[in-house]
């Protein structure tokens, strides 16, 4: 093992970590640094509303330089015609993953997996932010894990062949769903990290242990005082760790399923 890099037996080819590191930077050149501090670990780098608004094509050249897949989290949610119309025009930056509300129906889901065949769409299932108490005051009684494995099984038969349920879920929806289909969990946390506004969360190795494929890590990389130690320190310790329960190699990003055969 190097301090760069964990590398493939018999390959000089690095090993990176499945994990989507959250852009949430206050402007484009903090944005940048992060990716030039994290790519060498990292399989891919996700664009949220906030960058995107921002910063747009500048912010999709960075990761597109970057050799890591592009992970744009939109979130869209309106009527199928108006997304559909929203996916296509977003088509140029040609998207690993694009995410969508699975709350916005199997239509709208459909309607955005034909308008980008090429992106794996991925239904954003019940926020992590949310709990059993906040999604009973919007009307939505049955048990979290239920419903959002009710929602991934609507997104799956509606094309999106991603779906994005905190770690505590990520079990029961790995059971429901084809293998093939990438499980994106949010809401993961190590340890030694605060939970900030995250209300369904694990460690980074529960959630890969339950059936996740992609981990959505954010603030416990980007807030440290050394991004590309954090950034380091947490992908040796996931694909260590993997390695030596699996004797596999790990997700990568730009082909489906590097891992294991059970999907991780």
């Amino acid at each position: 093992m190097t301090s760069s890099a964990v590398s493939q037996p018999n390959t000089n080819r690095p090993i990176k970590a499945p994990i989507a590191l959250a852009l949430d930077a206050p402007d484009l050149a903090t944005m940048s640094h992060w990716v030039r501090d994290t790519a060498p670990y990292l399989s891919t780098m996700k664009i949220g509303m906030e960058t995107f608004y921002r910063d747009g094509e500048q912010a999709i050249a960075i990761v597109a330089n970057s050799g890591c897949d592009l992970f744009l989290d939109l979130k869209l949610h309106d009527i199928p015609n108006t997304v559909a119309g929203a996916v296509r025009s977003l088509a140029r930056f040609q998207p690993r993953f694009l995410t969508v509300h699975a709350l916005g129906g199997a239509a709208m889901i459909e309607a955005a997996a034909c308008a980008l065949p090429d992106t794996k769409i991925a239904a954003v299932t019940i926020l992590t932010s949310l709990d059993d108490s906040e999604l009973a005051n919007l009307g939505i009684t049955t048990p979290t894990a239920d419903t959002v494995v009710r929602l991934a099984l609507i997104a799956v038969r509606s094309g999106a062949r991603a779906i994005v349920c905190s770690p505590l879920e990520v079990a029961a929806v790995r059971k429901a769903v084809p293998p093939d289909i990438v499980l994106i969990t949010p809401g993961v946390r190590p340890n030694s990290a605060a939970v900030q506004d995250q209300k369904r969360i694990s460690s980074p190795q529960d959630a890969l242990n339950a059936g996740a494929d992609l981990l959505v890590i954010g603030r416990p990389i980007t807030g440290a005082p050394d991004v590309a130690r954090a950034a380091l320190n947490i992908s040796q310790g996931i694909i260590s760790q993997d390695i030596s329960d699996q004797g596999s190699t790990v997700y990568q990003g730009s082909s489906d399923h590097q891992g294991s055969s059970d999907g991780r």
